[in-house]
């Protein structure tokens, strides 16, 4: 009665007629057609319609929210496919060919990559060696468990790392590194860091993987590379029903989260539900399909546009920070959507070494989407990224291209995707500045800081800085525009 009292009467006779409007005309024009009313009743078309709406909205919406867990799925799907790597298996990629399979990888270091099935094995074990390897753990929502390696607990000494399934008892386990995972699923990665051939060669077989059950006499962990022959297949997120099927699969062996039960009573309507066959009807076939293409266009649009707070590296360049999302994705009051989405939609894999604030530790990562105009890079044009002397990093950097559809390496025929200051015969300005171009043909006297562009593909780009240093966190270090060279 306040609040009344605070506005005049007039308005509120209007603003009551503005809200019964509606129910009582027959129809309304809104944003998704005209809807009929039968003395205020929807008629049974606009029922339909309606249903249609609703049912395609949260779709879109679950699209989003499944991005994480689909992506983990698929890598093991691409791992079974490629290497015949089951639980417990390590597979290595290494390589332009090999790492080609997956979102936005890097070619600098070999991925050395396993998963988990602890609701077949109960509690697993992961012995992890001494040595320069930088690695990460995660459940089926890429939540970090765990780092492990240089940036990890065991600070590259060393370590046992023991994984626990929902609901499943932590074992006793002295001087182990005990693990409570939310998912049955769990997958790991490692990166061998060492340049020596002989020692990252032995780094890349040097975890052992097997059921705590098992300790006392452990089976050897299978180590498997990929069959040329079937890596025509890329890791990409599965586009179409693909999508839904596989997320309904991980839905039907995972528990349920507090945070997702809404996700899953708006995928009941279209036939997702727990503990039910995945068997859609043509109705729920077609809302489906074109959710998963609107829903990529948005979470496109939700990555290489970021309107988070904070995304752009500096206002004077557009490089934005690859990564918004915090690792454990529930935050005081909300968990996290778009944050993940956007990460999960061209990347994999979150680690803890990579949001770290702790300069000489971990990685960076930025991305570049349009140059200094605002264009989409085009592989039909030359473009030139001046990197300024002194770039801040205890490692390295690294440039890397990669294809707008499947963000996945730009594949062309030199088989290039990236430069980076490891190289020792990168050509370097007097100022100690590097050129790095991005074109279809090689300029000339740059050869050796060449990234080859391809007619009819679009391309992104990410900069690397490994083990980033302070003038990359009080943005000091300018980053700028690639430009297009006419």
């Amino acid at each position: 009665m306040k609040l009344a009292k605070r506005i005049p009467p007039a308005a509120l006779a209007t603003l009551a007629l503005a809200a019964c409007a509606p129910l009582r005309a027959k129809d309304v024009d809104t944003r998704i057609g005209q809807l009929a009313f039968e003395r205020g009743v929807p008629t049974k078309e606009t029922v339909a319609k309606l249903y249609d709406e609703m049912d395609f909205q949260r779709a879109c919406q679950a699209y989003l929210w499944a991005l994480p867990v689909v992506g983990f799925a698929q890598v093991g799907v691409l791992q079974e496919f490629t290497t015949g790597a089951r639980d417990g298996d390590v597979a290595i990629f290494e390589g332009y060919r090999n790492v080609s399979a997956f979102l936005t990888p890097n070619v600098t270091t070999p991925y050395i990559i396993g998963g988990l099935d602890l609701a077949k094995t109960g509690p697993a074990v992961v012995d992890v060696p001494a040595g320069a390897i930088a690695g990460s753990a995660m459940d089926s929502w890429q939540r970090p468990l765990t780092d492990f390696g240089v940036t990890g607990p065991d600070q590259g000494k060393g370590g046992r790392y023991v994984f626990v399934g929902p609901g499943q008892e932590p074992p006793q386990a002295d001087g182990s590194i005990i693990l409570r995972s939310s998912t049955f699923g769990v997958m790991f990665f490692y990166r061998a860091l060492e340049t020596g051939p002989t020692t990252a060669e032995a780094l890349k077989k040097a975890v052992r993987v097997y059921p705590w059950e098992k300790r006392d006499d452990p089976p050897p962990t299978r180590y498997l590379t990929p069959d040329p022959a079937k890596l025509a297949k890329i890791a990409t997120v599965p586009r179409g029903m693909e999508y839904w099927e596989l997320l309904s699969a991980v839905i039907q062996r995972e528990p349920v989260h507090d945070r997702d039960r809404f996700f899953l009573a708006m995928l009941k309507p279209l036939g997702i539900e727990k503990g039910r066959p995945f068997q859609p009807d043509a109705r729920q076939k077609k809302i489906l399909t074109e959710a998963a293409l609107v829903g990529e266009a948005m979470a496109k649009a939700n990555s290489f546009d970021k309107r988070f707070p904070g995304a752009r590296y500096r206002p004077d360049a557009h490089w934005d920070y690859v990564i918004m999302a915090d690792p454990a994705q529930d935050m005081e009051s909300y968990s996290q959507l778009d944050e993940r989405a956007a990460y999960a939609y061209e990347a994999m894999a979150l680690s803890l070494a990579i949001v770290s604030k702790t300069p000489g530790v971990g990685q960076a990562y930025l991305a570049s989407y349009r140059d200094r105009e605002d264009h989409a890079f085009d592989g039909a044009e030359s473009y030139r990224l001046r990197i300024p002397p002194n770039a801040p990093m205890k490692q390295f950097w690294s440039v890397t291209v990669y294809d707008v559809d499947t963000r996945s390496l730009i594949q062309n025929q030199e088989q290039i995707a990236d430069r980076s200051s490891r190289q020792p015969d990168l050509a370097k300005n007097a100022d100690g500045s590097v050129d790095i171009y991005f074109a279809p043909t090689a300029p000339e006297g740059f050869e050796k800081n060449w990234i080859p562009t391809v007619h009819g593909q679009a391309w992104f780009t990410y900069f690397r800085l490994y083990a980033p240093l302070e003038a990359y966190f009080d943005k000091s270090w300018p980053l700028p525009d690639i430009e297009k060279i006419e």
